[in-house]
Order: structure tokens, then C-alpha cells, then sequence
């Protein structure tokens, strides 16, 4: 059922506690297969995720998702997504975007982009 794959998330979420300062979560149940999470994550040096994900358990993939990670100041940091454009990147429509380029990317993970974001804000 969807309801496992959000409290997946959720737990997620709260293993990195140690660099989360809140965040807020919604969800929509479309099927017991498919439903949409999307969330703001504030963390402990004001840097910011917001993300959002449609997800079918049955196919085991997201059918829409970004992770848009910025500074302080709403300056992105680092985005993936899989938007139907870039078609010239191999892992096409995955793709994770930086101030100034586009890079291949695989689908990731919430605990991918979470562990990304603990190294930078630990280097702070």
C-alpha cells in the first residue's frame, strides 16, 4: 500500500534528525498503488529542501519527483528531477541540475539527496 511508502519517507525523514531543524510533509492517496508526497525540510543552518514525488509502488518508480535543495537566500543549491527536457543527457528524463550545469543522474532516493545535504551542512 501507498500509506507504507509515506511512513517509509517519514522515517527517512527523521533519521537525520541530527541536521533537521522541522519539516512538513503532504500527501494525496490517488490508488492503494500510487499517491503523491511532497514536503519542506528547514535545516539546522537554514538551508532548505523542498521536494515532491508522485509515486506508483506496483511499477516500483516515481512518476514525477524533484529535490530542490537552496541556501538561505532561495538560491538552489542543487536540483534533481525528471522533467522531460535535457534530452540530451543519457539518463534522460533523470537528470540534477547546478547553478551552472546539468549532470546524468539516476532516480534517487530521499536518503540519497538527505545524505548529499548531511555533508554539506556538516561542513559548515
Amino acid at each position: 500500500m501507498i500509506f507504507k511508502y509515506f511512513d517509509k519517507v517519514k522515517t527517512n525523514i527523521d533519521n537525520y534528525s541530527h541536521i533537521i531543524e522541522n519539516y512538513q510533509l503532504n500527501e494525496k492517496v490517488y490508488s492503494e498503488e500510487r499517491g503523491f508526497i511532497e514536503g519542506e525540510i528547514m535545516f539546522i543552518d537554514d538551508s532548505r529542501l523542498d521536494f515532491a514525488e508522485v509515486k506508483d509502488i506496483e511499477i516500483n518508480q516515481k512518476i514525477k519527483y524533484h529535490y530542490h535543495y537552496m541556501d538561505t537566500d532561495n538560491n538552489m543549491i542543487f536540483r534533481y528531477d525528471n522533467a522531460k527536457h535535457h534530452k540530451d543527457i543519457k539518463s534522460f528524463p533523470h537528470h540534477k541540475h547546478f547553478l551552472n550545469t546539468i549532470d546524468e543522474s539516476s532516480e534517487p532516493e530521499i536518503t540519497i539527496v538527505l545524505n548529499e545535504i548531511e555533508n554539506i551542512v556538516l561542513k559548515k
